[in-house]
């Protein structure tokens, strides 16, 4: 029988415009979410066993260089690059750490230092890994570079010739995420906007606007993780939230099924959150909070159907119930989101996880849900590993 896993302490940096901070590299940002994280806990980096450490652009042993800044004690390093889901990567290993009995107290560190502009790629002299996706997409959809908001915005357009659903339905998701990030200290943006303003603001592809995708951004996220033994004899349970299901899945055969929204993740979100609900007995209706991978508003809205959130088909009427924010079934994405809290890939995984523990102690300030009993998170990365995580709070 595997090991319980707790979070017993988060802290992450604020998430800031690529170059914003002066002297601000990547060591510099592992230090401050890595200390946070240990003084959350109420622990030492001494008592800490194993360290996976996720960032995407980065030289080798990277990870090693971060954690060194919080201590030199001999324990493995693991590096970890799983595109946008390397945050969550990095969770996941660290608690398979802890379910397998190998080690009783694991850091999850995740950071990025990004260049401005759209994603591009590093080595262009070898094959990219998502070649034979975006050669899928240009089959079925005219090609756009850069190729993120192309994905995307192809899925969104394919859900709106199959269900109807309309541009007003994306933009009402980049308000209600640009709202939510009002009350997030850690956002890198905090400005709230009309649903007009979004829809007015500058097209990408369309219908996706600047103001429903997500920004390049500079952070880092950290999380400690504990074995049952640990929280007991650390007296940790008052603050300990528990992962009660977690699942990663990868690229199934149905990616290239001929429809744009596999070609993102589609089946790999659903099978990972099925899992979940297996392995967790919660469904979607059993969670009040959930952070979700809102890279750009199309992207949320077609995991509203993929997390079982609402039927296939559905999603539109959905947005329009305000079922997805406060006062709603369900507030998704407090912190704003990818959208307007920003999105340094190796780090975002773990600003959720962050962001969920604070809800789940009721230590979330004014974005705090009302009741929080259990909390969802999802997180992807393409070419591709679709991570999802539900967690309780520690039966006290």
């Amino acid at each position: 029988m595997a090991n319980k896993v707790y979070v017993v302490g988060v802290g992450m940096t604020k998430f800031e415009k690529p170059g914003r901070r002066e002297d601000w590299d990547y060591p510099q940002m592992a230090k401050e979410s890595g200390t946070k994280a240990l003084s959350d806990a109420g622990i030492s980096f001494d008592e800490v066993r194993q360290a996976y450490v996720g960032y995407v652009y980065g030289e080798s042993t990277s990870g090693q260089r971060a954690v060194y800044e919080l201590g030199m004690t001999g324990i493995p390093v693991v590096n970890v690059n799983n595109n946008c889901s390397t945050g969550s990567t990095a969770l996941y290993l660290a608690a398979e750490a802890i379910r397998g009995g190998r080690a009783d107290c694991v850091l999850a560190l995740g950071f990025e230092k990004m260049q401005p502009g759209s994603l591009g790629s590093t080595y262009d002299d070898r094959e990219q890994p998502m070649g034979k996706h975006l050669q899928a997409l240009a089959e079925i959809s005219e090609v756009l570079f850069p190729p993120a908001p192309w994905m995307f915005g192809a899925a969104g357009r394919e859900h709106m010739k199959t269900y109807g659903t309309t541009a007003e339905h994306f933009a009402k998701i980049g308000e209600k995420n640009h709202r939510h990030s009002v009350n997030n200290p850690y956002a890198q943006f905090q400005e709230s906007y009309s649903l007009q303003d979004i829809l007015n603001s500058r097209m990408i592809y369309d219908p996706l606007t600047k103001l429903q995708c997500s920004p390049t951004s500079d952070g880092s996220g950290a999380a400690i993780l504990a074995s049952e033994s640990f929280v007991d004899s650390h007296g940790l349970a008052g603050q300990a939230v528990e992962i009660v299901g977690q699942a990663m899945t990868t690229d199934f055969a149905s990616t290239f099924d001929g429809t744009a929204k596999n070609i993102i993740g589609h089946d790999m979100n659903v099978q990972a959150a099925r899992q979940v609900y297996d392995q967790s007995g919660l469904g979607a209706e059993d969670f009040q909070v959930i952070e979700l991978h809102d890279c750009f508003s199309a992207n949320e809205l077609l995991l509203y159907e993929a997390l079982g959130l609402c039927a296939e088909g559905e999603a539109g009427k959905l947005v329009d119930s305000g079922d997805t924010t406060y006062g709603g079934k369900w507030v998704v994405n407090p912190s704003g989101g990818l959208i307007s809290k920003g999105h340094p890939l190796g780090a975002t995984g773990l600003a959720q996880c962050a962001e969920l523990t604070w809800q789940l102690r009721g230590t979330a300030d004014k974005r705090q849900v009302d009741g929080v009993e259990a909390a969802l998170q999802h997180n992807i990365g393409l070419g591709g590993a679709a991570v999802v995580t539900a967690y309780q709070r520690a039966e006290r």
